[in-house]
């Protein structure tokens, strides 16, 4: 079958998944590309290179995180992020994107302006989150991160996974709000692909 998603550079990715971690968005997002023959980009795995392209690594990143606290060091790594963001945008095209919880989460307005901006081309931004309720979706969220990652993200007594469930501005970038309750990745890709 023929591949049908926009080439065009100036286009955007077809679909991207935001959301803090443990929402699913790397499994949720290979089962849409699979089943829309798209490809599929997880932020995280490719990000490298950009930050390089602005200075970064994360190999830096872990270096200010010793030397300032990993809540600092975040605040620092802000515009390696947004700039990975509106790169991957770029070169992607048409394809189905799982931006990792950092890369929607931001404590400058500058950068989560210029992340809006490179994402205004995409016509679909789906916020993913277990529960309408958030002490269910925190609670959710933290025993995936447990059994998953092998970690609680309250780094430095700061709540991460709280923070970033929390966020407005990732709110603001998402085009609408999609909740995977506990089913299983297959039934989640069949109702957001239907809009439901």
């Amino acid at each position: 079958m023929k591949q049908s998603w926009p080439t065009k550079p100036t286009e955007g990715p077809w679909m991207v998944l935001i959301g803090p971690a443990g929402t699913g968005k790397t499994t949720l997002g290979q089962e849409i590309a699979a089943r829309t023959q798209r490809p599929f980009v997880d932020l995280d795995a490719v990000a490298d290179g950009y930050y390089a392209e602005v200075g970064w690594s994360i190999a830096e990143l872990r270096e200010r995180i010793t030397a300032v606290g990993r809540l600092a060091a975040e605040a620092e790594w802000e515009p390696a992020r947004a700039h990975a963001v509106a790169r991957a945008v770029a070169d992607h095209p048409g394809a189905v994107v799982a931006l990792g919880a950092g890369h929607t989460s931001y404590t400058d307005a500058r950068q989560l302006a210029a992340v809006r901006t490179a994402l205004s081309s995409c016509p679909d931004i789906v916020l993913l989150l277990p529960s309408p309720d958030r002490e269910t979706s925190l609670s959710v969220l933290r025993q995936r991160c447990a059994v998953g990652k092998g970690r609680s993200w309250i780094i430095d007594g700061h709540d991460f996974l709280a923070h970033w469930l929390d966020d407005q501005g990732t709110r603001l970038i998402a085009t609408r709000t999609f909740h995977t309750l506990d089913e299983t990745p297959a039934r989640s890709a069949t109702r957001l692909l239907r809009g439901t």
